[in-house]
This record gives structure tokens, C-alpha cells and sequence, in this order.
């Protein structure tokens, strides 16, 4: 996948509704993807998730970290108390603003998985269906 698809794909996640029910049904909604930028473009591409990642309505975590072996590679872990929470904060203009940054440098995002948290030092008790 190219950078031109990367915030599509990212938005694509959220619209799929066989995913939609089950996911309401447990509560917390999670995602980990890895986001591969154009080299030297690391600190840049940290910056933008900080910075856009501010104040999100609903976001229990955002974990982003650098891999250990690979510094054009970033892996992002996000917690949400639900998987709209998730799909509105694509509307804040924290996050709109985001998007032409981020495909300017982001050669590659990978979707590795959409989870079910159940628990996590700081966030709520997930009820279990």
C-alpha cells in the first residue's frame, strides 16, 4: 500500500460493519497498526500522531512507539471506550489537519489488528459477552 491510501485505509477501518456490532457489544474497541514513513521522516511523522492525537474524545490509550530495529517503522496501539469514539475522532480538526502531513511522508500502514480489550493498567474493566 502506498502513502497515497494510508488515511483511506485508516478510515476504511472504522467503516466496516461486520466488525461494528461485535465490537459494540464488548465495550472497548483496540487497533495496533504499523506505520512505515519515507526514510529520515520518523521524528517528523511522531510529531504529527502527538500532535493530532491531543484531546481525543473517548480514547482510553495511544501508544505510540519506534521499533527497535527499524527507524522508518512505527507502531501505534490505540484503545478506545468504543468504535465510534474511534470513527468521530476522525472528524476533529486535530486529525483532518493530520492527514495531508502524514501522506506526505508515509511510504506503507499496516492494519496488523482490530482488538477487544479486556484490560490494561489505567483503563476501565471490560465487560465481557
Amino acid at each position: 500500500m502506498n502513502r497515497r491510501t494510508f488515511f483511506e485505509q485508516l478510515a476504511a477501518v472504522t467503516l466496516t460493519s461486520v466488525l461494528a456490532g461485535s465490537q459494540e457489544a464488548r465495550g472497548m474497541w483496540g487497533m495496533i497498526a504499523k506505520i512505515t514513513v519515507v526514510p529520515g521522516k520518523g521524528d517528523e511523522m511522531l510529531a504529527i500522531l502527538k500532535e493530532s492525537a491531543a484531546d481525543m474524545p473517548g480514547c482510553l490509550s495511544y501508544v505510540v512507539a519506534k521499533d527497535a530495529t527499524d527507524e522508518n517503522t512505527i507502531w501505534v496501539t490505540e484503545v478506545w471506550d468504543s468504535m465510534a469514539s474511534h470513527e468521530a475522532s476522525l472528524s476533529l480538526p486535530s486529525v483532518k489537519n493530520a492527514i495531508p502531513r502524514g501522506k506526505a511522508i508515509v511510504s506503507n500502514f499496516e492494519k496488523i489488528a482490530v482488538t477487544s480489550p479486556v484490560w490494561g493498567a489505567g483503563l476501565p474493566t471490560a465487560h465481557a459477552h
